[in-house]
């Protein structure tokens, strides 16, 4: 029997086999595994408050390169807004977390084993030095859930980076060039006009996009599962599974179903706040701007 089954939080729950009713499932409930259930919702909600930000400077990046003078630079960001959206993601996460994975190993090995006198690429096996892999064997379980975590986090900010890259070049071209040279004519510099005018109107028209975007993006986060990360996904699809006596304290039939609509509900839930949310904040940014939506706005100030 597992060791997470083991270890009780009740002090009545340490013989499962007289439990029955409230007090099994208080017990069943409060297991390890179900504790490690509930922190993989904490996982996601981190993956979620690092990517968001991270991803929003790529396609900062992005949408600035695509306006940039030189070509190589404008060639560059529209050939990776172009790439990425155009690849599926799910083939993009298996391929490019694998890609990364070797590439920091392949580097590392360049680096801490200069002597080596292999051929790195046998066959189909991708091999390194044993000081170059990451993480080291030896390192604790902590480190690799970091590492792998951290490797999620870098794919996703790329992946969506470049839709919002996509969204945000989208906006700049929006506002009004005349307000540009307004500000020019007024004696402002090129690169004054492009941080004080241009950029806090840019993000009123691309808010809207950008809010669909944070839900495909909360919508995604099961890859997780993918990746090898224990995240909800992973730990609705463990726990729900048939258990029987012999394998587990707290045995039962087949139910992942419950399982999952508990997922349902918390990103049902998730998105509804996120509406919330995002609405104030357009409504917000929008005030003042001569926008449809900041036009709504002054005409429901003039009727009140």
């Amino acid at each position: 029997m597992l060791l997470a089954d083991r270890c009780p939080i009740f002090s009545y729950c340490a013989d499962p086999d007289t439990l029955e009713g409230l007090t099994w499932l208080s017990c069943y409930m409060t297991t390890g595994k179900h504790l490690a259930f509930y922190t993989s919702f904490g996982t996601v909600l981190l993956l979620l408050a690092i990517t968001a930000p991270l991803a929003l400077s790529f396609g900062f990046f992005a949408a600035m390169g695509s306006r940039a003078h030189l070509p190589p630079v404008r060639w560059l960001a529209n050939l990776y807004m172009a790439v990425v959206r155009g690849v599926p993601d799910i083939a993009f996460f298996l391929f490019f977390v694998i890609a990364l994975d070797q590439g920091f190993e392949w580097m590392r090995h360049q680096v801490l084993c200069p002597d080596w006198d292999q051929p790195i690429r046998q066959g189909n096996d991708f091999i390194v030095c044993q000081a170059a892999k990451l993480p080291q064997n030896s390192a604790p379980e902590l480190v690799h859930q970091i590492y792998g975590f951290g490797l999620a986090v870098l794919t996703f900010a790329i992946v969506f980076g470049a839709f919002a890259g996509n969204v945000l070049a989208g906006a700049f071209k929006a506002v009004p060039h005349g307000q540009i040279e307004t500000a020019e004519a007024y004696g402002m510099t090129h690169r004054q006009a492009f941080w004080r005018i241009m950029v806090p109107q840019m993000w009123t028209y691309a808010l809207p996009g950008l809010s669909n975007l944070w839900m495909v993006l909360i919508k995604a986060t099961p890859l997780l599962f993918l990746l090898g990360v224990e995240d909800v996904v992973y730990w609705a699809k463990e726990l729900g599974g048939t258990k029987t006596a012999r394998f587990t304290d707290y045995p039962h039939g087949d139910w992942r179903m419950w399982y999952f609509a508990g997922l349902l509900i918390f990103y049902l839930l998730f998105t509804k706040l996120s509406e919330v949310v995002l609405s104030r904040i357009t409504r917000r940014l929008s005030h003042g701007q001569a926008t449809a939506a900041g036009e709504a706005l002054r005409k429901a100030g003039a009727g009140a």
